[in-house]
């Protein structure tokens, strides 16, 4: 089996490895094989995506609602990252909790995310190729986020001092997204 599949400490959080093929040419990897995706409970995916980013550049933390609510498969194409999934499932036992994971070209790792996560990443390299695949299209009127240093979740975040683009800059808390929700809005 060319994949290794790991939960983590929150549920449907799921860390993966491939297997290198490596010799004096290089190696080869598969990143994806939709039966053994599907064996360890991972749905289809209908997207891909790619971004790429300098040196403490950091996304997130980003979801999208219901009925378009994605889950994700990413990984570091080149460089490396500190990925984060935080769980904002308030009927979850893990809600408000957070997971990182260094993801990079060389460690080929990937990480499941599933709906109803919010999801963020920086910049460790010099820059970054970071490819994610989602189970459902991107849709912008559903599209949501939360601060990327909200104190109710805590990430610990590598780097110091971020760049972070204006739009998530202005990010609600998630005390703020509670709220909203409470009042119907969201």
């Amino acid at each position: 089996m060319p994949f290794s599949f790991k939960d983590l400490e929150i549920p449907g959080v799921i860390l993966i490895e491939s297997r290198r093929f490596a010799d004096a040419r290089g190696f080869f990897l598969e990143l994806y094989k939709a039966s053994e995706f599907a064996a360890h409970g991972i749905p289809p995916f209908i997207q891909d995506n790619c971004s790429h980013s300098a040196q403490g550049v950091l996304r997130g933390l980003h979801y999208q609602l219901p009925p378009k609510a994605q889950g994700k498969l990413v990984m570091a194409f080149s460089g490396r990252v500190f990925d984060v999934a935080a769980d904002i499932r308030p009927d979850s036992p893990t809600y408000r909790k957070w997971i990182g994971v260094e993801l990079s070209a060389d460690n080929g790792r990937m990480l499941y995310i599933p709906p109803g996560l919010a999801h963020g990443f920086c910049v460790l390299s010099e820059e970054a190729d970071f490819v994610y695949k989602v189970t459902e299209e991107y849709a912008p009127e559903l599209e949501r986020g939360i601060m990327w240093n909200d104190p109710e979740i805590g990430v610990q975040w590598p780097i110091a001092e971020p760049i972070v683009s204006p739009r998530d800059a202005q990010l609600p808390s998630l005390e703020q997204v509670r709220q909203d929700s409470a009042k119907g809005r969201s």
